[in-house]
């Protein structure tokens, strides 16, 4: 029921956002199509092949983000987790910085090199970060902890000091897309990014019962009979994987997988079989009003999208966290 109504709710920001924006749009002229052949229907333009393509991304950015940080503040125990805590921030902005600097102008499926490098970029560093805390010998989370602490600091250095000797313009690009940005997509883009993200957050949900054992420790989920190590496994690999979409899609927006989780768990409880999809669909409502208002603030310019969730987002979360805290033994 709650999920469902989620849904609803999301369903009607995504089209009143539709409806917002610095141009007015009439609904009939929309409906009306592409018109004919010697003229431009400018309300379908705007409507279908400017706004439409955003907004959905930003749903599918937001509820990637915000499944993948109930996901690593589960297996890591850990209240200040986020999407990005292995380091899949600094390494995709490193694959970035490489593009942009490099000037590379090819394409692969569509995307262009950002895109690409960013995503490599991003599973490279899950991958690095994964293989140096197995070198222990054993699945520990404190050694990814520090392997992600010390890989985010390193790839962070590279990145500084490639911006320091790029051109103006290049250092402009990689900083604004490091700062997050939605950007009008194809659609066939934007369908396998949703195919994606959808596949991994099912996923994850499966195995929401597992999830739970492990919130209380590996000792008491083996007790249970949970295979924690093929959990880990699952688990990581997906919300690394569509993290790693997520930042190929619109760069890094923090704040989305950091409270969101926490702001669902306080008002709904820790239980994920319904804090998985409730996380995500918030996100993604979230995003989506984010993106709107990054969109006419300041227009005609545009605000990177990173700058409004953090902006809008952490006054929410210190009331939610005033009003519901003492509900949620953990905080405590």
């Amino acid at each position: 029921m709650r999920t469902a109504l989620a849904l609803v709710v999301l369903a009607v920001v995504m089209f009143v956002c539709l409806l917002i924006g610095t141009e007015s749009v009439s609904l009939k002229a929309v409906f009306g199509g592409v018109g004919a052949q010697e003229s431009v229907n400018p309300d379908y333009e705007i409507f279908v092949q400017v706004r439409l393509p955003r907004i959905i991304l930003a749903a599918i950015v937001g509820a990637a983000l915000a499944c993948s940080g109930v996901v690593f503040q589960a297996l890591l125990r850990n209240p200040l987790a986020d999407p990005y805590i292995l380091g899949i921030s600094s390494g995709a902005g490193l694959g970035v910085t490489i593009a942009v600097i490099s000037g590379l102008n090819w394409t692969l499926w569509g995307r262009s090199p950002i895109a690409v490098f960013a995503f490599a970029g991003a599973l490279g560093t899950v991958w690095l970060v994964w293989f140096v805390g197995r070198l222990t010998g054993k699945f520990h989370v404190t050694g990814l902890l520090l392997a992600g602490v010390v890989i985010n600091a390193f790839f962070s250095a590279v990145i500084m000091f490639l911006t320091s000797i790029a051109k103006a313009e290049q250092v402009h690009a990689t900083i604004f897309w490091l700062m997050g940005n939605m950007t009008e997509e194809d659609f066939l883009v934007l369908w396998i990014g949703a195919g994606c993200v959808g596949g991994g957050i099912v996923a994850l949900f499966y195995i929401s019962p597992q999830l739970n054992a492990l919130s209380f420790g590996e000792d008491d989920a083996r007790s249970m009979g949970v295979n924690t190590a093929r959990t880990r496994t699952i688990a990581f690999g997906v919300a690394a994987a569509i993290t790693a979409i997520a930042v190929s899609l619109s760069g890094l927006i923090g704040f989305v997988g950091l409270v969101i989780p926490h702001g669902v768990r306080l008002v709904f409880g820790p239980d994920h079989r319904q804090l998985l999809p409730l996380s995500s669909i918030v996100g993604a409502i979230l995003l989506v009003v984010a993106d709107t208002v990054a969109r006419i603030i300041v227009a005609p310019a545009q605000l990177p999208v990173g700058v409004v969730t953090a902006i809008v987002g952490g006054p929410f979360f210190l009331v939610l966290l005033v009003k519901y805290s003492r509900k949620v033994s953990w905080l405590k």
